[in-house]
């Protein structure tokens, strides 16, 4: 399998009032074809969150936001995209994007895609259906 997916390091900044030094991270493997819900389900589960009912919110580089908005009850932030249906080939080598779990407790990342794409079979052994850390 040729490199075609995305590395992306995701790093906790701050949550629950308090900024983390060092910041705990993770890096994962992730297709361009999954969603940015899955990304957020694999982000959750990597950090441990026990209570997956909290809202969550992907903001972009170019200030798009992305979450699932059948979460929102129509309350979204204007202009936020599905991230159900969104996909990961959004992103761009090297770019730099915040997720935030949690909209009252605010546990903020910051997630940066690699510069290189990676070769599932290289890096897990295997090519999973959804996106998995590798590192962290």
């Amino acid at each position: 399998m040729a490199r075609t997916w995305l590395s992306i390091r995701v790093e906790l900044v701050s949550g629950h009032g308090a900024d983390l030094w060092p910041r705990p991270g993770r890096v994962f493997a992730a297709a361009r074809s999954h969603s940015f819900a899955q990304l957020a389900s694999a982000i959750d589960l990597a950090f441990a969150r026990w209570d997956l009912a909290h809202l969550h919110l992907f903001t972009l580089s170019d200030a798009t936001h992305v979450s699932p908005l059948d979460w929102w009850d129509g309350e979204a932030p204007d202009g936020t995209m599905d991230g159900h249906v969104t996909k990961l080939s959004r992103l761009q080598a090297g770019e730099q994007f915040a997720y935030v779990f949690d909209m009252g407790d605010d546990w903020a990342h910051l997630c940066t895609v690699a510069e290189k794409r990676i070769d599932p079979l290289d890096e897990l052994g295997e090519v999973p259906d959804r996106p998995v850390p590798y590192w962290g």
